[in-house]
């Protein structure tokens, strides 16, 4: 049986969508007046999906869905809204939306696909729950939306193998992300941390602009990747000069603390 909830503070609209998907052989649907409401109601209870007005006093729409990514993320949440506010809506986390003057012609449709999805990404994280090592190489090129994107598949990968708590996670997260923008900025692309101290904005426009320079820009970033349920290690390495690290600052020294680099 699916379970179906559905959230609008107008009772006319509220039964109208909740009319149209309880029409569907399986599915069972549940109601709720508003954010909050459901959000209390979902504390003792389990959805396979929400669709949510937009429009509520208390919590609308957009806090409701920012709620859901971090309490229940894996409920996907559909928005019934006008098109003009859904790209902030799929931004904060919204799986989809209607238009509610369109609820009749496809909203069950939604629904049929984002449940769909919802279900593979279920199966796929119960699968990598039961793995229980990974060894991956990637080479990489300078850009920090590559380097960003890498932190964020391999956060995630911890997060589906059930391993280290939330704080951790973030901690290894920071500190890999940190790895890889110095392999870049300051290997690769050769950009001196003194000079992020002394003009922010010219530092990121020499990086920029060494992107597209040789030697620079042929330069990789090599991440050597070990997960285990027995813990996780990152070997980072860069093609630029390299540094003797007893060279530099003690980051323990009180009075590097609040240095931004170096």
């Amino acid at each position: 049986m699916i379970s179906i909830l559905v959230v609008d503070d107008s009772a006319v609209d509220r039964r109208l969508a909740g009319g149209l998907l309880a029409k569907q052989d399986g599915w069972q649907v549940q109601y709720a007046s508003g954010g909050k409401e459901a959000a209390g109601w979902l504390r003792t209870n389990s959805a396979d999906v929400v669709v949510t007005d937009l429009q509520m006093p208390e919590m609308n729409g957009l806090e409701f869905v920012r709620h859901m990514k971090s309490e229940h993320p894996l409920i996907p949440v559909i928005l019934m809204t006008s098109e003009d506010i859904a790209v902030e809506a799929l931004e904060r986390g919204a799986a989809s939306y209607v238009p509610k003057r369109l609820l009749g012609a496809d909203l069950v449709e939604t629904v049929e696909r984002v449940l769909t999805l919802a279900g593979e990404k279920r199966v796929r994280r119960e699968l990598i729950s039961r793995m229980q090592s990974l060894k991956a190489q990637f080479v990489l090129e300078n850009e920090p939306a590559m380097l960003a994107s890498l932190v964020s598949y391999l956060q995630g990968v911890l997060v589906d193998m059930g391993i280290f708590s939330e704080s951790e996670r973030l901690k290894i997260g920071v500190a890999l992300e940190e790895a890889l923008l110095n392999s870049s900025y300051h290997g690769n692309l050769e950009v001196s941390s003194k000079l992020r101290e002394e003009d922010h904005t010219q530092f990121y426009n020499l990086a920029k602009e060494r992107r597209s320079l040789e030697p620079y820009k042929s330069r990789r970033i090599f991440v050597d990747v070990d997960l285990s349920t027995a813990g996780v290690q990152y070997v980072i390495r860069d093609e630029g000069a390299g540094f003797n690290p007893h060279d530099q600052p003690d980051p323990r020294d009180p009075a590097n603390l609040e240095r931004p680099c170096g």
